[in-house]
Formats: structure tokens, sequence, C-alpha cells
């Protein structure tokens, strides 16, 4: 059943990757997916809120690794930071942690409730988590899903979410069997960015009525250039399949004006919703 999508202006701030210096906190990537970088140069992250309100943005979701700190003072500054501009932190994001790893699966949850305790301090109503990095087993769905929901046991007072992401969840079958073993303990963050192959739009139609946060990934088709089709085209799935959450958009093309290309996906949903 179609459903008007939410009017709420959003960002995912991994879209402000070069504003913010391409700033990756020391010790916050121990995968080594992103390269650490104590760079200075980019915006600091107490002065993000404003700038967001300055953009018309009301909700963010945030990347963990733009905290320089985490400690007790920082997090209230940070969190005082947000309630001043007007700015909702829809979700903490933990970029990093795979509790399905063979060796370290168990140190990694660890891991990851540490980060989960930091977005309750931060008053985050939500975090999202990764599903788990390794290929689809039913050994692999199965430990993700004890430990997702471990985790959730251990932090009863903030939402858990995971997301469509990473080598677990490669496809709509396995999020669906996923979300039947976690049995609405662990909700689902859907990306429309993250499937690729000409079925990616029924793939993500296939889970979509489930989640309650998104992050709408805008590509581009030419250097510079918006891929408009697929942002349409993943805004048409999210209205037709009734989900309901907030739409957060991800910019993730190369042109350093990262808040003028927010700025057109921002018209290019606004044709989708009317």
């Amino acid at each position: 059943m179609a459903h008007a999508l939410d009017p709420t202006k959003a960002l995912h701030t991994w879209s402000l990757f070069r504003t913010m210096g391409r700033f990756v906190a020391p010790g916050s990537a121990p995968s080594g997916a992103l390269t650490e970088n104590a760079s200075t140069e980019g915006l600091d992250l107490l002065e993000l809120p404003g700038q967001l309100a300055e953009h018309g943005f009301a909700s963010a979701q945030l990347c963990h690794f733009y905290l320089p700190r985490t400690d007790a003072a920082y997090l209230a500054e940070l969190r005082d930071a947000f309630d001043a501009a007007g700015v909702d932190l829809e979700v903490l994001l933990v970029d990093d942690g795979d509790v399905t790893h063979p060796e370290h699966g168990e140190e990694q949850q660890r891991w990851l409730s540490g980060w989960i305790g930091i977005a309750e301090q931060l008053g985050a109503p939500r975090v999202r988590v990764p599903a788990g990095d390794q290929p689809p087993t039913e050994v692999t769905i199965a430990l993700s899903a004890r430990r997702l929901r471990a985790l959730a046991t251990e932090h009863p007072g903030i939402r858990v979410l995971t997301e469509n992401w990473k080598s677990l969840l490669v496809d709509a079958a396995t999020t669906r069997r996923l979300l039947e073993e976690l049995e609405g303990e662990v909700g689902l963050l859907i990306d429309t960015g993250n499937w690729t192959g000409p079925d990616k739009y029924e793939q993500i139609a296939q889970v979509a009525g489930n989640a309650e946060c998104s992050q709408v990934k805008a590509r581009e088709s030419a250097p510079g250039v918006l891929d408009a089709e697929d942002l349409t085209r993943s805004l048409t799935v999210l209205r037709d399949v009734g989900y309901a959450g907030r739409i957060s958009w991800v910019y993730a093309g190369t042109d350093d004006d990262e808040w003028g290309r927010l700025e057109e996906m921002h018209e290019i949903t606004r044709a989708v919703t009317g």
C-alpha cells in the first residue's frame, strides 16, 4: 500500500565526509575499512548541528567515527549542540564491527555494546549496528541473530537496528530470514544503495515495508551528475511499499559541494512526494 513519504529534511552524515575533513577518529575503525584520519581541517563536529539547521535539515543520522572523544562531558556537549540547533539525532550509526567473525565475534559484540552505550548518552532513540561481515549460511545468520538480540537485551532503553549491508545481508531473502530470527527485538534500516543488479528495486521492495529508518543513496550517472533516475525509482519503491519512516539522504558522489548536491536530492525527492 502506497504511503506518503515523510517530508522531514533528513540526511546521513556520510554525505558530508569531505565537509568534515574526512575525519575518522583514531580507534573507531578496527576493521580497517575506513582509514583513520585525525585531521582538524574540516567542520568541527560540535558545529555540525548548527550547519545542518542553517541548511534546513531537521534530522540527522550520525556516523560514530566523527566523534573525536567519547567522554561523558563531550557527549553531553554534543547532545546540547543538537538540542540547541533543533536538529533531531535520529540514529547513531556504528559503521564497524562484525558479530559473526569466527574468531573475534564476541569481542566485536562487546565493542558494539560500548558504542550503543555512547548512543544512549547522546540521547539517540536508535542505534544501527552491522549484522555481520561473513557470507550468509544458516550458522552465520543464527549467530548474528543471537548476538544482535543479546545487544538489544543489554540495552533496553534504545532501539537497536541493523541494515541490509556488508557480506551477510546480501539480498532480500537473507535479510528476511534474519528478521524472522530477530522476532522484532532488533529492527531494520533500509539502504537503497547497498544492493545492485537488475532486480535491486524488487529486492528493496521485499523488505523496505518492514524498515524503521532509511538511507536513500544518490550516486552519479556521470562525473558530477546525480543519477536522478535511480534516486527517483528508489524513492518510488519506498513510497509504494508503504515505508513510513524518514527519508535520510546519502550523497555518494564526487562533488566537493556536498551541500549543493544534497539540495539537488531534495528537489528530486519533492518531485516524487508531490
